[in-house]
């Protein structure tokens, strides 16, 4: 960790062209999918698709300046993607619900904004991840790129698939260096 301040990426924007949602409830308690989310520099070796992750910059929360690389599968090809993001936690027992958020700073989805919530509910913990995003700088044409292309053939099958792996590991009971 480090004495910065955590950065302060403020309330989820609303009304942007493209948006996807990815859901699902996690039959494990909140704290330990919480923890695995938060996480991020444990995903490429949780996650096949994940190709790696780097902190650049640490904050006091477990955020700060994150580069990620995914793969997109179309069949037997991986589609690598590349991406820089801040990212800010709000932690278990704080004064918001516990939640992960980035914003794209860096690659093709730059001004994209990222946030994972959850919420305890019978049986588990009910994960939801937003992604909402203008586009491009393309005009017109970077819109429709975002909300046919990028949104849900991109966007929604890496965090889809990012989602459905780190449940599993949190439904067997996976332990992390947070001790959940």
């Amino acid at each position: 960790m480090t004495d910065l301040p955590p950065l302060e990426l403020g309330p989820m924007p609303v009304g942007r062209p493209m948006t996807t949602v990815d859901e699902q409830l996690v039959r494990a308690p909140l704290e330990r999918i919480f923890r695995l989310a938060a996480e991020v520099e444990r995903w490429p070796a949780l996650l096949p698709h994940y190709r790696y992750v780097r902190f650049l910059e640490r904050r006091s929360d477990g955020g700060g300046i994150v580069e990620m690389s995914a793969s997109r599968p179309f069949g037997v090809v991986r589609w690598p993607t590349w991406w820089k993001s801040r990212m800010r936690v709000h932690p278990l027992g704080g004064p918001v619900p516990p939640s992960v958020r980035f914003a794209h700073i860096e690659g093709v989805t730059t001004g994209m904004e990222v946030e994972w919530s959850f919420q305890a509910v019978a049986g588990g913990t009910h994960v939801r991840i937003v992604h909402v995003w203008e586009g491009p700088g393309w005009s017109k044409a970077g819109e429709s790129a975002a909300t046919l292309v990028i949104g849900p053939v991109f966007v929604h099958g890496i965090a889809s698939r990012t989602l459905a792996g780190l449940a599993a590991h949190a439904e067997r009971g996976l332990v992390t260096a947070g001790g959940t």
